[in-house]
């Protein structure tokens, strides 16, 4: 998810679809950044000012930008920044709230409706309208073109999830994700599964997008009113990590656990501590028979905070209260956690390999901008707006 820029005149900073680059929309500007070595430095291969930018998304590494403007919020400008040409430009009845895009679609979410686009010749070619209210523009779609799923909140009161298919244009399935408001969503790489949050904050699942079932559940911790920004799947498909308005990120390892209640793992339990008696392990075995029979001594409610997964490693930020966004990538043949705030930062920290606490190895300032970049600007051509009316 990206983080938006506020009253407070903080940044927008948002990942790009394989985390290869970073996006940051200022005040007066917009950059963006290679992250092929963020250890050392932080590379920009791109700078435009003048412009007061709320949006600002990259495909992948291309050279294709979807951009809106403080100024000018109803606004789409899809440019080619190499070229230093725009291509197009939309206008909405409504703010935009949100832009995602793929090598299919690109997709506009204003708070009572979604606009999906053909990326090849930005026609609009289906409509979702009348959806409940998402005034955070809360929407996830799928970097894999042959897996492109849109997802959206589908109640303003509780936690239903909506999967679209954007290629094949027809709802795909309704996941109950959570008892309360979706906070947070975010597609695998491969768009097979997908991560929610709720505005509680403490519980993460993840789905399968085919059928809905739930395939893992996470406790992010106990506190309350804690707002989680942004969830994401690692490019080597082993974590998930999210970071909140709190100072810790979460990083949880996609590993299978054994399911309680499964009569199967139940009794594979029972015969493995059996065969270990003879060990003089007999604690052991006790342990695991009492774990086995746990769930049919209590209360559901109380099983499930059992079955749920903890953080297996986390990682200290200097600051909380501001929203960040995480992502899990290979820098140069090494995982690396890249967390960039909305204060202007970024900061890289490496996983340790069982667990346990993130270190800090560099920290980028962002708003650090080469003012001889300004000549950089983009010289946009003259292109003819679309009007996209409400109906």
């Amino acid at each position: 998810m990206a983080v938006n820029i506020d009253e407070g005149g903080n940044c927008y900073v948002n990942f790009n679809q394989d985390f290869t680059s970073l996006s940051v929309g200022y005040k007066n500007a917009y950059s963006l950044f290679s992250l092929n070595a963020v250890d050392q430095q932080l590379e920009e291969i791109y700078s435009s000012f003048g412009d007061d930018i709320c949006l600002v998304e990259r495909l992948f590494s291309s050279s294709l930008l979807a951009i809106v403007s403080m100024n000018a919020p109803r606004k789409l400008k899809v440019c080619h920044f190499k070229k230093g040409t725009e291509i197009c430009n939309y206008s909405y009845s409504n703010t935009i709230k949100t832009v995602k895009l793929n090598r299919a679609r690109l997709v506009v979410c204003l708070e009572e409706s979604l606009y999906i686009h053909n990326i090849r010749d930005m026609k609009v070619v289906h409509t979702i309208r009348d959806t409940p209210i998402n005034s955070n523009g809360l929407c996830a779609l799928a970097a894999d073109s042959d897996n492109c799923y849109l997802a959206y909140p589908g109640s303003a009161v509780s936690g239903e999830l909506q999967i679209f298919d954007a290629v094949n244009l027809n709802a795909k399935t309704m996941i109950p994700a959570h008892d309360s408001p979706l906070a947070a969503m975010a597609f695998s790489l491969n768009g097979s599964e997908i991560a929610t949050a709720s505005e509680k904050g403490t519980v993460i699942r993840v789905f399968s997008v085919n059928d809905g079932t739930k395939i893992y559940e996470f406790r992010r911790g106990v506190k309350r009113c804690v707002s989680i920004s942004s969830l994401s799947f690692s490019t080597c498909k082993q974590y998930l990590c999210c970071s909140s308005n709190t100072e810790t990120v979460h990083i949880f390892k996609l590993e299978k656990a054994t399911v309680a209640g499964d009569r199967t793992s139940l009794n594979q339990n029972q015969s493995n501590a059996v065969g270990h008696k003879s060990d003089d392990n007999w604690m052991g075995y006790l342990k695991n028979t009492v774990a086995s029979y746990l769930p049919y001594a209590l209360p559901t409610q109380v099983t499930d905070v059992f079955n749920q997964g903890r953080a297996f490693a986390s990682a200290m930020l200097p600051i909380s209260g501001i929203k960040h966004s995480c992502a899990i990538t290979t820098i140069q043949k090494t995982l690396r956690l890249l967390v960039a705030s909305q204060n202007g930062y970024m900061y890289i920290y490496s996983i340790p390999l069982d667990g346990g606490e993130c270190q800090l190895i560099k920290k980028h300032d962002l708003k650090n901008i080469d003012q001889a970049s300004k000549e950089q600007q983009i010289v946009r051509q003259e292109s003819a707006p679309i009007n996209i009316a409400e109906n």
